[in-house]
């Protein structure tokens, strides 16, 4: 969704494989003054480039004439390099180290996952692009051998839903096939995603 600096007040920059949620949070409720601006979801294969890109981001925000800048993600494992930048640019970012846990509830996906820390966890965006993102984000499609080194682990897939779409539900089914893992749906909608965005409007 492009910009529109005469109108808009808020800009959210976003990780790429929430663009869609936050589209549809804005269109739903009726937001207005919001535009949203995205970073390539596959960076979470390399977190190392997600800091200094949102400063980027926030920065060309401002120099727009935005007068608050939103930040959806997580900490997604930049090891709180991303929240000193955001400290250093003034920006505010939605609580929890990553989408799992804001879709599911922060307090209630810590305590989910320090119950059981065998889950691979799917949110819409990952069922859909699984085979990108995961088989051949992760070179599995070229190397299968990794497959074991990197889900040898877990023991099943959790897909936090966020839509009632069997069409998606069967895509995390067969992700967890592919893996050799048990699955489990668990519905999230959009969880605090939409408690963050809506306390910005």
């Amino acid at each position: 969704m492009p910009g529109n600096p005469s109108r808009a007040r808020t800009r959210i920059v976003a990780c790429g494989a929430l663009a869609r949620e936050i589209v549809d949070l804005i269109r739903l409720n009726g937001w207005h003054g919001m535009s949203v601006t995205c970073l390539p979801a596959i960076w979470h294969n390399t977190p190392v480039k997600i800091p200094e890109a949102v400063r980027a981001k926030i920065r060309a925000a401002k120099a727009e004439g935005y007068d608050r800048v939103l930040v959806a993600y997580g900490d997604c494992g930049t090891g709180g390099l991303l929240d000193r930048v955001l400290e250093e640019e003034q920006a505010a970012r939605i609580g929890g180290p990553h989408c799992y846990a804001f879709y599911s509830g922060v307090s209630d996906f810590i305590e989910s996952a320090d119950a059981d820390p065998t889950c691979f966890y799917l949110t819409d965006y990952l069922a859909r692009h699984f085979d990108r993102l995961i088989i051949e984000g992760l070179g599995i499609d070229r190397h299968p051998e990794l497959l074991e080194d990197y889900f040898g682990n877990y023991t099943k897939v959790v897909y936090l839903a966020q839509s009632e779409d069997a069409a998606l539900t069967e895509r995390a089914q067969a992700a967890a096939k592919r893996l050799g893992l048990k699955f489990e749906r668990r519905f999230t909608g959009y969880g605090e995603l939409g408690d963050f965005l809506n306390e910005a409007n």
